[in-house]
């Protein structure tokens, strides 16, 4: 072969992933991971906001920070720590932040009830999910990725989990043993996304692609190993009596609106949609046993806004928060 012909190709090659870098804030072929027990930067929640308060904690999109609703209120409170992604439950907090630069890094901060900082890591991609078990013990978070050599697109993501009760840190679940159909899966293009765990700390549900397919997976940390449940199930969040999963289904090619939330229930694996029929690209949080909370593109120049809507089917969505995302009901 003429290298003088290849080159050319090799150029473009170059400059979309250049592109593809640029427009996501940029990528990381490996793997950067440090834990530091010091003060939060500038950045860090205002001494009177903490979780002690129950009400909904999310992401303000104005300023940035983490905010609280309870529902009584004319105005939320702000004065939260800035976090581009965010989650509690238990004693702890897990705030995703994008650090400046390229290669992209995402920082995960591990905060304690009064939002102080527990543990600190940083992982390569752009912050994308974030989860905590009910305990606060057993925390997740997923990060895109560039580079895969794999992925015709160049874009895969990284999920890893942190156990706070021994310290240790999966860094990337891709290895996890995986079944599907009763058979040991082994294929380079597994990728792992959107974990919720269970009330024991132990047992969790997540999902994977791969070959083109996404499916529900249950997992078990103790055994470390992974199976399929079903196709089409992204993003699971586990309802509080951990016998439901919500979760986003690819119901259209419209790259516009391609999810619909719906919600599994695990005895027999029966499914129904909510009554939000807009595309929703989240992973819905449970407010309650019975109402599902998610983010939707928000109107007059709002990055997005929260919303719920009954577990069961039923009634109509309802506006939460003007202005907001990543929400947690903290009890």
């Amino acid at each position: 072969m003429n290298p003088r012909a290849t080159r050319p190709r090799r150029l473009s090659r170059l400059f979309l992933i250049v592109l593809a870098v640029l427009l996501l804030g940029g990528g990381s072929l490996g793997y950067v991971l440090h834990a530091r027990h010091r003060g939060l930067p500038a950045a860090a929640a205002d001494g009177s906001f903490s979780l002690a308060e129950p009400g909904l904690y999310y992401r303000d999109s104005a300023t940035g920070r983490i905010a609280r609703h309870d529902g009584t209120g004319p105005a939320p409170v702000t004065g939260g720590p800035a976090c581009e992604r965010f989650y509690a439950a238990g004693e702890r907090a897990l705030c995703l932040r994008k650090l400046p630069g390229i290669p992209a890094r995402t920082q995960a901060l591990v905060l304690d009830r009064q939002l102080h900082e527990v543990k600190r890591l940083t992982v390569p991609g752009i912050p994308n999910r974030a989860r905590v078990s009910a305990s606060g013990n057993v925390l997740s978070w997923t990060a895109f990725a560039v580079g895969d050599s794999y992925a015709a697109t160049g874009f895969s993501t990284r999920t890893s989990i942190l156990d706070l009760r021994t310290g240790y840190l999966v860094k990337s679940m891709e290895e996890i043993p995986l079944t599907i159909d009763g058979t040991r899966h082994h294929a380079p293009d597994v990728n792992y996304w959107g974990v919720t765990f269970a009330a024991d700390d132990n047992r969790f549900y997540a999902t994977v692609s791969t070959r083109g397919r996404t499916h529900l997976v249950e997992g078990d940390l103790h055994e470390w190993s992974a199976k399929a449940l079903r196709e089409n199930v992204e993003c699971p969040s586990l309802s509080p009596d951990n016998t439901r999963i919500a979760f986003k289904k690819k119901v259209s090619d419209d790259p516009a609106a391609p999810w619909r939330l719906y919600v599994l229930d695990l005895a027999d694996l029966r499914e129904h949609p909510l009554a939000e029929t807009r595309g929703v690209d989240d992973q819905a949080a449970w407010l309650d046993d019975e109402t599902v909370g998610y983010a939707l593109p928000g109107g007059e120049g709002r990055a997005e806004d929260i919303w719920s809507a009954p577990a069961d089917g039923t009634g109509e969505p309802r506006l939460l928060v003007h202005g907001g995302s990543s929400p947690a009901a903290v009890h």
